[in-house]
């Protein structure tokens, strides 16, 4: 059986030899019965084709020996598929643009895709990902829904709730690590002894955290990413037992992650060290620095542990005062990894499946007009015997070789896309998108591919098929060619053009309101002057800079030396940059008023006292810190806009007094008033902020500002070399500018308009050109109709009437659906505008217009060529 069928599929090769053998072997046993026939008496000639009878064809005789030889399906699949491709090639411009279209929707549709499987779809690199959640803290009075925890917060919820399996705690930090040429910035997260053990994740090599090596009193211990194992130590499995040394601590290395792991809360992180919770920070429980992930137990909901959790919160609100207003916070860990992104690569994935879809009709339109300019081929073919599941087979096979083009060219372009824009997103973001590490065509993404291009193939095989039937087809060979437009447009080639502007609409309108929402955003004001302001950041190590009397000593020398650089024109410290967060809180109340407990939370920045200037700030009233101004000297504070307007509103706050929750209270003079500083996101709204002295809050760790006299940039490595002669030991990082910082806030809103914009444009584009193409093949099938008007005395504008007004309707109802899409489309990615409405009419009419222009034009260019139609030529030409 199996040689019958090897033997059948190797007689589908061609055999010049093998026909030859045939034909000589029909033309032998013809022969005999042309011999015997005329031994009967016939002649010749009826001898011949008596014989040819009596065989049944020597075509046929041939054709059902060849039958019985090879693979009759396959033999004609073959055969459809050259003949399709001659087809093909003989109307490159028909075949170029169906492919180009088709590999443009499929790119953008599987490019995007990319993305949100490998951020939404893909499983996560644990065990029974589903039943892990993120835990926080929710702080309504700062708009603060997955807030830190405390870690005495974290001991109680561990030991009190009756939900999770376990719940472990980490927090990600940067690190100093000490090498033979100096320290080096490296970043880390410090986990609880169970983290990994509640994820599900075993290392490669060495073990786990053994129970309780995250307390004080047990060893420090490291786990290495794998990252790291192979790009700083070689990849050596004596990498175990070995010391390295991390903030001027000793740790040992005991494991090293596999290499598909990874956890975006607490990336980039080189280095997993035990929690080891002894500083002040670890052990005040109004310190939050810690983030949660907990295992639920088996038959225990999301909603359950909540009500759960939030039960215990309320239960430490009433224990400790300093727990006021905290409430519990709970999300599935796959909405915790995926952050902020999840509804934007939506809306990129519901863009690109619309480009798709106007790619998909405008091939099926251009199927429909090529199949009307085939009638009368399709009518010869009928009439000479071809069955119609012979002619639907031509027009699959047509389909199929279509799509596969495409389908190629479009996944090969979505790889280049997707590495495209990968390298568009900034260096520290992608850092903190480790999911998108194995971005590329996977599985998941070539079945995707897959469904789209069988859809395709369905459409591009069913659009021609439909358009015939037999009684068409009769009707065409005797009808010839005469030039009255077909049933196509009046069916279905004017809906699918509705349809196309329709997308096109809502497509525009989603990009004009993204693109006004990020000229909004980028025009924020945000309190700076961004231009020529570089910055950095600065770790000293504990051992030497510890003491606030060694971190002050140190801020000074760093401003003096910084200073005294060509090109800088002052110097400022921050423990933390503007643009970048609304954390680092602190609890105060206003002395003189009355005060029952509750909280007044706000951020806090320890700043110098030439950080505003630095900045380019405005001082709304009172002044700046002054240098003198340290620990010795009574406690001033600056404070912004927003602060004024909510605790001191219609009052002089300067002179004021604060505090913070100590007992007694330690009184703090309100000295200043600046303009507000955007200290958080681009989007997010101004909140009160409190300025501190650095002198009279020091710390080790903070942020230097520079403005400088040229270019920004350029200036960075000189900076970074003259804090590095201080003390080698001294390490920095995240040399930037200002003005990068802020873009980077803004990079997701950016890349959303870009994207959908060019989406929108592009298929603002495909839309007019399926209205010119229409458009322009109504006015060639009616060119007697509109020769006969005008030898009947019609004006040209006449014609232009007629045809414009063809155009006009079509245009008219496509903006109409699509204004009515467009404002249902808009409300639901409402969430990603700023400072624009999802019905703002200023868009709406804009984009109305734009697209009614283009229409216009496109149908200008067939309705001028139909105005000058010669009457004679026309009516000669039928």
């Amino acid at each position: 059986m199996l040689r019958a069928w090897m033997l059948r599929l190797a007689g589908m090769l061609p055999n010049a030899e093998r026909e030859r053998e045939l034909a000589d072997e029909i033309e032998g046993h013809l022969q005999m019965h042309i011999d015997d026939n005329i031994r009967r008496g016939m002649t010749p000639e009826l001898a011949r084709r008596d014989a040819i009878l009596k065989l049944g064809g020597v075509e046929s005789t041939k054709q059902a020996y060849r039958e019985r030889r090879t693979v009759p399906f396959l033999e004609n699949l073959l055969r459809d598929v050259r003949f399709a491709i001659r087809q093909l090639r003989k109307n490159p411009g028909f075949t170029s643009t169906a492919i180009v279209m088709l590999a443009l929707g499929m790119c953008a549709s599987v490019a995007i895709f990319a993305f949100v499987d490998a951020a939404l779809i893909k499983p996560l690199p644990y065990r029974n990902p589903a039943r892990l959640v993120g835990v926080y803290e929710n702080v309504p009075l700062i708009q603060c829904p997955q807030c830190p925890l405390s870690y005495p917060d974290y001991l109680d919820w561990k030991k009190l709730n009756t939900v999770f399996s376990s719940l472990d705690a980490y927090e990600h930090t940067g690190a100093s690590l000490s090498t033979p040429t100096g320290a080096q910035p490296a970043s880390g997260a410090r986990v609880t002894d169970g983290f990994f053990r509640t994820l599900g994740v075993t290392p490669v090599l060495g073990r786990d955290f053994y129970a309780g090596e995250d307390l004080p009193s047990a060893p420090r211990a490291v786990i290495l990413s794998y990252a790291v194992w192979q790009q700083r130590y070689g990849g050596k499995a004596d990498i175990l037992g070995r010391t390295v040394t991390l903030n001027g601590a000793p740790n040992t290395v005991i494991g090293v992650l596999p290499r598909e792991f990874h956890f975006a809360p607490a990336e980039p992180a080189e280095f997993w060290t035990t929690l080891h919770a002894a500083s002040e920070c670890d052990l005040r429980r109004s310190c939050h620095s810690l983030l949660g992930v907990a295992r639920l137990k088996d038959g225990v909901s999301v909603q359950t542990a909540l009500a759960n959790v939030t039960s215990i919160a309320q239960q430490l609100e009433k224990q400790y005062p300093e727990n006021r207003g905290q409430g519990a916070g709970l999300i599935t860990l796959s909405e915790a990894i995926s952050g902020n992104i999840r509804p934007i690569l939506l809306l990129l994935l519901s863009g690109a499946g619309l480009l798709l879809l106007i790619a998909s009709v405008n091939v099926a339109s251009l199927l429909l007009v090529r199949s009307e300019s085939r009638k009368r081929e399709i009518a010869v073919r009928s009439a000479l015997g071809a069955g119609r599941g012979r002619l639907v087979s031509q027009f699959v096979t047509e389909g199929l070789v279509l799509v596969a083009a495409g389908s190629a060219l479009g996944l090969v372009s979505a790889v280049w896309v997707m590495q495209l824009l990968t390298r568009l997103i900034p260096a520290n973001m992608l850092a903190r998108m480790s999911f998108l590490d194995d971005l590329g065509l996977n599985v998941r993404v070539v079945a995707f591919a897959g469904v789209i291009a069988l859809v395709a193939a369905v459409l591009f095989s069913l659009t021609p098929t439909l358009h015939f039937s037999l009684s068409e087809t009769r009707g065409a060979l005797a009808e010839g060619s005469r030039g009255s437009a077909g049933n196509t447009w009046r069916r279905l080639g004017s809906k699918l053009v509705v349809l196309e502007l329709a997308t096109a609409m809502v497509l525009l309108v989603g990009a004009g309101l993204l693109g006004r929402s990020l000229y909004r955003l980028l025009h924020v004001d945000i309190g700076l002057r961004p231009d020529r302001l570089i910055t950095m950041f600065v770790a000293a190590p504990d051992a030497n800079y510890g003491k606030d009397v060694q971190a002050i000593a140190l801020e000074r020398q760093v401003v003096s030396r910084i200073e005294s650089l060509p090109g800088v024109k002052s110097v400022g410290i921050s423990s933390d940059l503007p643009v970048n967060g609304w954390g680092d809180t602190t609890w105060l109340r206003i002395l003189g008023r009355p005060w029952h407990g509750e909280h007044n939370e706000m951020p806090e920045r320890d700043v110098s006292s030439g950080y505003f200037t630095t900045l380019g700030a405005t001082l709304l009233g009172g002044r700046y810190f002054t240098e003198a101004e340290d620990a010795s000297k009574p406690r001033v504070a600056i404070i912004n806009q927003a602060f004024v307007r909510q605790y001191f509103p219609g009052e002089d706050a300067i002179g004021k007094q604060l505090s913070f929750l100590s007992d007694p209270p330690k009184p703090i003079e309100i000295v200043g008033i600046v303009e507000d500083i955007k200290e958080g996101p681009l989007d997010t709204t101004n909140r009160p902020v409190l300025y501190i002295p650095f002198n009279q809050s020091a710390g080790n760790y903070f942020n230097v500002v520079v403005r400088t006299l040229q270019s920004g940039p350029s200036l960075l490595p000189t900076v970074a070399a003259t804090i590095h002669q201080i003390d080698p030991g001294i390490v920095t990082g995240g040399e930037t500018t200002m003005s990068a910082l802020i873009n980077e806030s803004a990079y997701l809103h950016r890349s959303s308009a870009w994207l959908v914009g060019g989406f929108a444009a592009l298929a603002l584009l495909l839309g007019v050109v399926g209205l010119y193409g229409v458009v322009a093949y109504s006015v060639s099938q009616r060119t007697r109709e509109i020769g006969v008007r005008m030898a009947l005395g019609a004006q040209r504008s006449s014609v232009y009437r007629l045809i414009l007004k063809e155009a006009g309707w079509l245009t008219a109802v496509g903006i109409a659906v699509g204004l009515a899409c467009a404002v249902a489309a808009a409300t639901l990615m409402r969430g990603l505008l700023f400072g624009v409405r999802s019905w703002d009419v200023p868009t709406l009419a804009a984009v109305a217009a734009v697209l009614a222009v283009a229409a216009l034009l496109a149908s200008y260019i067939p309705a001028r060529r139909a105005a000058s139609i010669s009457p004679v030529e026309a009516l000669r030409a039928e």
